[in-house]
C-alpha cells in the first residue's frame, strides 16, 4: 500500500510504503507481524503485533497438577528447553523446599549448559544465513544433533524433552550418555573454532552486523533486557552468578559483555558464551565422576509425595502405590505459598512466579519470557535502518515465538 505524505506547499511530495512483514514471511523465524512503513529500503517507522498463537499456557497451568506443567514449557524457547524444564523445577522445589544432592546439580549443570550451547550455535548460525552465509548453519547443526543424541539417551526425547522430575531425573545417567557427552566435548571445540574463523573477521559480515540493531545499556535495562542482549549492551548481570542456583556457584567461568549491544557484540557474546558452557560442561563432568559406590547412584532427592516411585515398587509395596496414584491422579496437594525463581535461560532470565493456595493446582502462574521484551524493543532497534536489517537484528536477538505468548 502506498502513502502520500503531505508536505507544506512548495516541497516535493513524498511517498512511503507500507510493508507487512510478517506474521508467515519466511524470515521472521516464526509468528511475527511487523508493520513497516518504508522510505525506498529505509525504514521509518515499525509497529509490531504480538498475539498470533494464543496458547494461554498460563491459564492451562491453573488446571494441572506441578509436575504436568514441565510440558508446557518445553514450548516456550523449544530451541533450548531443558533449560525451561530445570527452571521449573526449581521453582517447585523452592515453593516445597526441597534439598537437591550435589550430584543432581552438576548433572542438571550439565544439560542446562548443553541446552545453551543448542540455542546459541542455533541463533550465529542463523545470523549468518541472514548475512547471505550458509556455510556456518550446514557447518554447526550437525554438532546440535549430538546434543540432541544425549537428550535423547537421558529422557527418549530430543526437541520438546520433559527432561527431569521435580527433585532430579526420570532415571540415572547410562554409561552410553556419557560416551556421547565426552564425544561431543572432544569434537565440538575443534568446529566452533572454525565457525568463528568463517565469520569473526569478515569483512562482509562485519560490514552486515556493526551498527545494525544497537541500543545502549541504559535503555537495555529500561526495556528489561537479560541475557546475552543485555550483556553485548555491556551490563554484566548473568542470573548464574548475581542468584546462583543448581550449585553454579562451585564452577569457574567468565561472562563475557560486549560494547555497543549491536547484532555483531550480539554474535560475539554468545559465541563466547559457547566456550564458557563448555568449560561449565567438563567442570561438571569431573564433579560427577568423584562420586563413587551409592552416591554415584544417586540421580533425584527424597520427595515421594512429587517423584514417581520405581514401578517394581508399585507393583510390591502399597505406600508406593499410593504414591504412584495420587501423583498420576493430581490429587497431591502443595503447600500454600508465593516464590518467584529464575534462571539464566539461553535468551536471559526465565522466571516462574508461582502462587499456591495450598490446592493441588497453582492458583497463579506467571512466565517471564525473555523474548515478549526483547519484541517490545525492536521497532526501535530497526529504525532509520533498512529492511534487510531488520531481518539480522530479529535473527540476533534470538527472538522465539515460542515466548511471546503464553
Amino acid at each position: 500500500m502506498n502513502e502520500h505524505i503531505i508536505l507544506p506547499e512548495g516541497s516535493i511530495e513524498k511517498q512511503t510504503t507500507t510493508l507487512n512483514l510478517g506474521p508467515t514471511h519466511p524470515a521472521t523465524h516464526g509468528v511475527f507481524q511487523n508493520i513497516l512503513e518504508l522510505d525506498g529500503e529505509r525504514i521509518l517507522k515499525a509497529t509490531s503485533t504480538v498475539g498470533y498463537i494464543h496458547r494461554a499456557f498460563e491459564k492451562i497451568a491453573e488446571r494441572r497438577p506441578l509436575y504436568q506443567i514441565t510440558p508446557l514449557t518445553d514450548r516456550l524457547n523449544y530451541c533450548s528447553s531443558p533449560i525451561n524444564n530445570m527452571g521449573w523445577h526449581i521453582t517447585c522445589e523452592k515453593l516445597l523446599k526441597v534439598e537437591l544432592p550435589k550430584r543432581v546439580d552438576y548433572l542438571r549443570v550439565i544439560i542446562m549448559e548443553l541446552s545453551r550451547i543448542s540455542d546459541h550455535l542455533i541463533c550465529n548460525s542463523i545470523v549468518g544465513v541472514d548475512s547471505g552465509a550458509y556455510s556456518g548453519f550446514l557447518y554447526l547443526m550437525q554438532y546440535r544433533e549430538l546434543i540432541y543424541e544425549i537428550y535423547e539417551e537421558i529422557c527418549g526425547s530430543r526437541l520438546t524433552t520433559n527432561i527431569g522430575r521435580i527433585g532430579g531425573f526420570e532415571r540415572n545417567f547410562t554409561n552410553a550418555a556419557f560416551e556421547k557427552l565426552e564425544k561431543f566435548l572432544k569434537e565440538y571445540p575443534k568446529q566452533l573454532k572454525e565457525f568463528e574463523n568463517l565469520f569473526t573477521r569478515n569483512r562482509i559480515f562485519m560490514d552486515r552486523t556493526i551498527g545494525c540493531g544497537p541500543i545502549s545499556g541504559d535503555r537495555a535495562l529500561n526495556y528489561g533486557f537479560t541475557g546475552p542482549n543485555l550483556r553485548a549492551a555491556g551490563v554484566d548481570y548473568d542470573v548464574r552468578v548475581h542468584t546462583p542456583y543448581s550449585s553454579y556457584q562451585d564452577f569457574d567461568f567468565i561472562i563475557p559483555v560486549g560494547k555497543t549491544g549491536d547484532c555483531y557484540d550480539r554474535f560475539l557474546v554468545r559465541n563466547e558464551e559457547m566456550w564458557q558452557s563448555l568449560s561449565i560442561i567438563e567442570q561438571a563432568y569431573q564433579k560427577v565422576q568423584e562420586f563413587k559406590g551409592a552416591e554415584a547412584e544417586v540421580f533425584h532427592a527424597d520427595v515421594p509425595a512429587y517423584y514417581l516411585p520405581e514401578k517394581k515398587d508399585v507393583y510390591t509395596k502399597m505406600e508406593a502405590l499410593i504414591y504412584h496414584f495420587k501423583i498420576i491422579m493430581g490429587e497431591t496437594e502443595m503447600p500454600a505459598g508465593e516464590v518467584y525463581s529464575s534462571v539464566e535461560g539461553a535468551n536471559g532470565e526465565l522466571g516462574f512466579y508461582l502462587i499456591s493456595d495450598g490446592g493441588r493446582t497453582p492458583y497463579r502462574l506467571h512466565f517471564r519470557r525473555p523474548c515478549f521484551i526483547y519484541y517490545q524493543a525492536f521497532p526501535e532497534l530497526i529504525k532509520g535502518g533498512m529492511l534487510s536489517d531488520a531481518i539480522i537484528t530479529m535473527s540476533s536477538l534470538n527472538l522465539i515465538a515460542g515466548e511471546l505468548d503464553a
